[in-house]
């Protein structure tokens, strides 16, 4: 790393302490560098959070796939555990069974980030709501503060930026209690089979609907009553995390091709019998007595949850643990007010990671909160961070927030939206796989070859990147 100016004294400051703030101390501190984490909750609730734990999830448990030869997410979680990821590390602690996905046990994690930074000598934890922005002698700060930002903080930010920030909903999946599902109806299943992290392919809960049970539910649904939020109307929803209501209201037969898709799985108790739809439910705590409804985000009234769920064969007599909810995210205009460091161009103190920066999903907010903390810590030592390849997963992510994908668009940039990581983000390959035969591929066989030549680049270039940059190397599972 080249150096850059004079080792500064005092220490960093995180606001915010969800997945990319934690993770960002972490990294901080794991470089030698005193950091104060500031999180309100514990003073100050949120409409989401439960609980003052650091890193809590508050929508799913599932950190989504972890295959890194074949998903973007999967990379993504390969690149974090190499560099030595708290989230990633407290994540594979507390796993429970998801077929292909790494899903956790949502209090154990939390319960363990917490501990780990609570006792590192060189984290300091701090309950208290930072009602604008941080105090001028503060020259080093990462905010962090996610979608549920509070109102004074993001007021002040939008007045620094002079940008009138986008919003999205984002809606919370019911969970149930395991043993109120009636398994006579039900069984377990993992789709075409698939053995995950800690699974053995039969680790999802699967209730089946025939095309009159389908069309039934769906018509109840789209006749609910739906909570009314009047004034955030004209917000739009985040694509990735639609109400079912929303994605039923866009057609009869949409959640069969989305959350309700049927494919890849058969009914045990009738194999004759092919479902129209099918709900699943994933574990969500280690004990395996509670199961969230994998895609059924949803901002109903909890009276209509539970009368419109209990329609779903093996639900009959569900008892919730917890039901949907609705919050809204804001995120900064990021292409247009970050550099590419991801500091504020108005005032280069203030750096931003996580959700606010307009990435989306737990592991890529952790992941940009993973290299504002060593681009932090470095800056502090008065060196200069190198940022990771475009071609990794990271790298990819990064140019997506600070407006590397608009680059070459003449008529300037258009209306920045939040985003998962994805292959889409990734530069192109310079060659094309081919067959052992050396012939063009076609088909599926191409688009695999194509994830797995893209997943090995990013690695071989992580791997260089590490090495000549002199960033330490954790053990990668």
């Amino acid at each position: 790393m080249a150096k850059q100016t004079s080792p500064s004294p005092a220490p960093v400051h995180v606001v915010g302490g969800g997945l990319a703030g934690s993770e960002a101390a972490w990294q901080i501190a794991s470089a030698g560098v005193p950091v104060v984490l500031h999180e309100m909750r514990g003073v100050q609730s949120t409409p989401a959070h439960k609980t003052d734990g650091l890193a809590e999830l508050v929508c799913s448990n599932s950190f989504r796939s972890d295959d890194s030869e074949q998903n973007a997410v999967g990379l993504i979680h390969y690149e974090m555990r190499a560099l030595g990821s708290l989230i990633m590390a407290s994540a594979d602690a507390h796993q429970v069974p998801a077929g292909g996905a790494l899903a956790v046990d949502r209090e154990g994690f939390s319960q363990r980030v917490s501990a780990q930074l609570a006792a590192h000598p060189l984290v300091q934890i701090v309950r208290e709501e930072l009602a604008g922005l941080p105090p001028n002698d503060w020259d080093n700060v990462i905010i962090s503060t996610g979608p549920l930002t509070s109102p004074a903080l993001a007021t002040a930010i939008q007045g620094l930026t002079g940008e009138k920030e986008l919003a999205f909903f984002d809606a919370i999946a019911p969970i149930v209690h395991r043993d109120s599902i009636d398994m006579d109806k039900a069984w377990f299943q993992s789709r075409y089979d698939k053995v995950g992290p800690g699974g053995n392919g039969a680790d999802y809960i699967n209730c089946p609907l025939s095309r009159e049970q389908y069309h039934a539910f769906v018509e109840a649904l789209i006749a609910s009553d739906k909570s009314g939020f009047k004034e955030w109307e004209g917000t739009p929803y985040f694509n990735g995390c639609l109400p079912i209501e929303v994605m039923a209201e866009r057609g009869r037969e949409t959640l069969r091709h989305g959350p309700m898709k049927p494919v890849g799985l058969t009914n045990k108790h009738d194999p004759t019998v092919k479902p129209y739809g099918i709900v699943q439910l994933r574990q969500d705590n280690a004990l395996g007595t509670l199961y969230n409804m994998v895609g059924f985000q949803t901002k109903l009234k909890y009276g209509e949850q539970v009368a419109l769920f209990r329609m779903i064969p093996g639900l009959e007599h569900a008892e919730f643990a917890r039901l949907g909810g609705l919050h809204r995210n804001t995120f900064l205009n990021s292409p247009k007010v970050l550099d590419e460091r991801l500091r504020l161009k108005a005032q280069s103190r203030l750096r931003f990671a996580g959700q606010i920066t307009g990435c989306e999903g737990y592991v890529e907010s952790a992941a940009i909160g993973l290299v504002a903390g060593r681009m932090a810590a470095a800056e502090h030592r008065g060196e200069v961070f190198a940022l990771p390849p475009a071609t990794t997963a990271m790298g990819a992510l990064i140019n997506h927030i600070t407006g590397g994908h608009i680059e070459a668009i003449d008529q300037g940039p258009p209306s920045f939206q939040p985003m998962n990581v994805n292959f889409g983000l990734f530069p192109p390959l310079e060659i094309s796989p081919k067959g052992p035969d050396g012939k063009r591929l076609k088909g599926l066989e191409k688009a695999i070859a194509k994830k797995k030549a893209l997943t090995d680049r990013a690695k071989a270039d992580l791997a260089q990147w590490m090495q000549s940059n002199g960033v330490p190397i954790a053990a990668v599972g």
